[in-house]
Order: structure tokens, then C-alpha cells, then sequence
């Protein structure tokens, strides 16, 4: 018998409002249920595991070993400019001349994530050997 993953768990030091940010990044609602300075918060997602949030004690303070990755509607270097305005801080650049790549952020918890090219820019410019954040 299959295991399915239900959530993936962000540690913060304010679990409410790291949710709230998160709940801009993909335009989902935070249960009712959830209140400022709960312990625990979560952010429902329609497909896939839903994002769950914890308040922890400590500060991070390394790389994340796990990260999502982000697939927007809208173009990708235009999501990227949109999470930031929401509170992201640019890490790195892995775009490519050619249009592949991703960028790196951190949420206002220093938690990495990955902004990909939208689907659309995919089917528009497809490459077979795009790497994918987690290979490299």
C-alpha cells in the first residue's frame, strides 16, 4: 500500500505569519481556524500537499535540505518580481540565456525556494535537458 505525502512543513518563528506570506505566494486562504500567534497554521492546496507551518524555537541557520518548487501561471522572471514585492529576498540565479533555469528565493524565514519557468514557457521553448533544482 501506497504512503501519500500530505503536507510539507515549514519551521518558523511565527507561524501565522509566515503562513500569511505563503498564502500570497499562491493565492490560497488560511483556515478560519488559524489564528495569530497559534502554534500551528496550515494553507490547504487544491492539488498536492497542503503547506503546514510550526512554530520551532530556533532561528535557521543553514541551506534548507528540503524546498518546494514553484510553477506559476504567469512568466517566471515576472513571478519572481511578485513573491519579492510579497516579502521574498533573491538567493541566487540559475536562469540560462536560453530561457531554462530557476531562481532562488527566501521566504521572510529564510526558507529556500524555487521559482521555474511557467508551463506556457515550457510548451513555448521546451528543452529536453533542462535541469531541475533537485539534480543539481
Amino acid at each position: 500500500m501506497p504512503t501519500s505525502l500530505r503536507n510539507v512543513c515549514f519551521d518558523a518563528a511565527d507561524a501565522y505569519k509566515l503562513a500569511t506570506f505563503w498564502s500570497q505566494v499562491v493565492d490560497r486562504p488560511i483556515p478560519a481556524e488559524c489564528e495569530p500567534g497559534a502554534e500551528e497554521a496550515y494553507i490547504e492546496m487544491p492539488e498536492g500537499p497542503n503547506l503546514f507551518f510550526q512554530r520551532v524555537p530556533e532561528a535557521k541557520v543553514v541551506k534548507n535540505r528540503v524546498h518546494v518548487c514553484l510553477t506559476p501561471e504567469i512568466k517566471r522572471d515576472e513571478e519572481v518580481e511578485r513573491v519579492k514585492a510579497l516579502g521574498a529576498t533573491f538567493v541566487s540565479d540559475y536562469r540560462n540565456p536560453d530561457g531554462t533555469g530557476w531562481v532562488v528565493l527566501a521566504d521572510p524565514e529564510g526558507n529556500e525556494f524555487c521559482v521555474l519557468r511557467s508551463n506556457a514557457e515550457r510548451a513555448a521553448f521546451p528543452h529536453p535537458d533542462e535541469p531541475h533544482p533537485i539534480t543539481t
